[in-house]
């Protein structure tokens, strides 16, 4: 089976390099030359590119229009494709981008499966991704090869598309909440003259403990602000949180503050930087001094 890995960030080329190593044929896709390096297959700066004849296409973009533009766009796949192809589409967006994807796949009579993951570059890297997915069964059959390659657990949760990009953006807004609620335990406990290194190792081992702190504050304790998954991410997919709920009529008073702490760290300069450095939003605000810097360093 001929696959097609486009978008090789922290979890795309994780994902590739699983299906690479369980003996897919894959080639990867991305714009930047370092990521292509990185990969052990063979791989392209342009999805029309790709080698001819490609089964199944998994997507790990950041967002719907650069899914759009690599699928169906003037550089996309779209022509490198084996009739009857799947398009896996796990990359963070709204439920109606993620309809209009699907129609514009059927339409060119190609399987469409609205797969969102989770999991992270160490989940990607493993093949224990989770995956959200909705699609026909015929889609989903097409795409086993890869799922099985790539994930840990697929969810099946139905065949309309658009309920896998409505799962991840609810599951966002309990990423982006426990990453936010996160940073300010850590940077009360610093303001009022806890040790960073106790406040983790007494959270972590108590009640209070949530997988986004222990992950999260392990890189603020180690200084380490290179982005695995970045501050402006989490202003992309709480605004996608904010959107659905406005689309909905509902309250989101905790995810709406989440937003705002991502979107002024954002705006401070930091929004190339590994979310858990959401915190500088704080440390800007209270003046406290981050493990490993001896003075606040609002400028990054």
């Amino acid at each position: 089976m001929k696959i097609a890995a486009i978008g090789l960030g922290s979890m795309g080329q994780g994902a590739a390099a699983s299906m690479l190593s369980k003996g897919l044929d894959v080639t990867g896709c991305d714009p930047s030359e370092r990521a292509r390096l990185a990969f052990a297959g063979p791989s392209v700066a342009r999805a029309c590119d790709l080698p001819p004849g490609i089964e199944a296409v998994l997507v790990l973009t950041v967002n719907a229009a650069q899914a759009r533009a690599a699928l169906f766009g003037p550089e996309g796949c779209a022509e490198r494709l084996a009739p009857g192809a799947v398009l896996i589409v796990s990359a963070t967006m709204a439920p109606a981008d993620a309809r209009a994807l699907a129609e514009e796949a059927a339409s060119r009579q190609l399987l469409y499966l609205d797969a969102p993951v989770s999991g992270g570059a160490t989940g990607a890297a493993n093949g224990a991704l989770t995956v959200m997915a909705s699609g026909s069964v015929a889609a989903f059959d097409k795409a086993r090869p890869v799922l099985e390659r790539v994930a840990a657990k697929v969810w099946e949760l139905g065949e309309a598309p658009g309920l896998g990009a409505t799962m991840k953006v609810v599951h966002q807004l309990l990423a982006g909440v426990h990453i936010a609620t996160a940073a300010e335990a850590m940077a009360l406990g610093i303001k009022a003259g806890l040790d960073p290194a106790q406040i983790y190792g007494v959270v972590t081992g108590a009640a209070g403990n949530s997988w986004m702190f222990g992950n999260r504050m392990a890189h603020v304790l180690a200084g380490d602000d290179t982005p695995l998954s970045a501050v402006n991410i989490f202003v992309k997919d709480l605004g996608l949180v904010d959107a659905l709920a406005r689309e909905a009529n509902f309250p989101i008073p905790l995810a709406a503050q989440a937003l705002q702490l991502f979107v002024a760290a954002a705006a401070q300069g930091h929004g190339g930087k590994d979310d858990a450095f959401v915190i500088r939003a704080y440390q800007a605000l209270t003046g406290i001094a981050l493990p490993g810097e001896k003075k606040p360093n609002p400028a990054g």
